[in-house]
């Protein structure tokens, strides 16, 4: 968490230092190479030993726990921020992410906190109904999924952030948070968000597929409206309106931005409140 915190520092830096070096108008994609500052390089590699850490603080656990890390939500938490940074390291190889480097650590670290202060349970055995090969191939997926998601949701703020800055500049006023200035534009930033939406999207839906097989195996039935089942349908439903409104109804802009987001708050919604709050065949916060 404390390397997480400083590179996050140097993630903000870099932003401050791009609203001096702003361009004049944002364009649809950032022209020229890629800026990649002192701060960011700082920021992005303080970001990797931060993610050493932060697995080895996982496999310490599965290690300790003899058992794959993800029985309660501890242990999930602690796996899903580390996907999360994972996603964010990984996406690097195919496009440049990096600006999204303060939202991301920022998150990590929010979330790592929140479950050190209020979820952290000691080990227990499995229960019997997650002591089965389903629970790897389950989480697995839907941990990638929510890394994804996560980028897609980021993308989608700074759209939200680009489009009004966009429009304040097209009517000749001086539009705000000039450090947008040096990240693509509205319309790149949309289909960054929907390329994200889309992989994660596939993820999910195969945490659907594999927690129904899982469910059949254990209950002997593949659904039973269970809270954690219906959350987790409510988001499939979600982010396939998202991409479907998008790719055959013509949903572009601040519409496609907010349910992307709303969509997200749903995943957020689902780990948290209902993982704390709801009872069910789901219920193994160990809270």
């Amino acid at each position: 968490m404390i390397v997480y915190a400083i590179a996050f520092v140097f993630y903000a830096v870099d932003l401050a230092n791009r609203s001096g070096e702003a361009l004049a108008v944002p364009g649809d994609s950032v022209p020229g190479k890629p800026r990649r500052s002192r701060s960011l390089r700082i920021g992005f590699s303080l970001t990797v030993v931060g993610f050493a850490l932060h697995l080895a603080a996982t496999i310490m656990r599965g290690i300790g726990a003899e058992r794959v890390p993800w029985a309660n939500m501890y242990e999930f938490a602690l796996t899903a921020t580390c996907a999360i940074v994972l996603i964010y390291l990984f996406v690097q190889f195919f496009v440049d992410l990096r600006f999204l480097g303060t939202l991301v650590t920022g998150m990590t670290l929010l979330f790592l906190g929140v479950t050190k202060t209020n979820f952290y349970v000691p080990i227990v055995p499995l229960p019997p109904a997650l002591d089965s090969h389903w629970l790897v191939i389950h989480i697995l997926v839907a941990v990638l999924a929510v890394g994804f998601l996560t980028l897609s949701f980021g993308l989608s703020l700074l759209q939200l952030l680009q489009t009004r800055r966009e429009a304040q500049m097209a009517a000749g006023e001086p539009g705000g948070m000039r450090f947008l200035g040096s990240l693509p534009g509205a319309v790149r930033l949309e289909d960054l968000s929907y390329r994200m939406a889309i992989i994660g999207f596939v993820f999910w839906t195969f945490t659907l597929i594999a927690g129904s097989i899982w469910a059949e195996a254990a209950w002997s039935r593949y659904w039973g409206w269970d809270t954690k089942e219906v959350w987790t349908f409510v988001i499939w439903v979600l982010y396939a309106g998202f991409i479907h409104a998008r790719a055959t109804r013509g949903w572009r802009g601040t519409r496609s931005a907010w349910l992307s987001i709303i969509a997200y708050t749903a995943v957020v919604f689902n780990f948290t409140i209902v993982n704390v709050f709801f009872k069910g065949l789901h219920a193994y916060s160990g809270l």
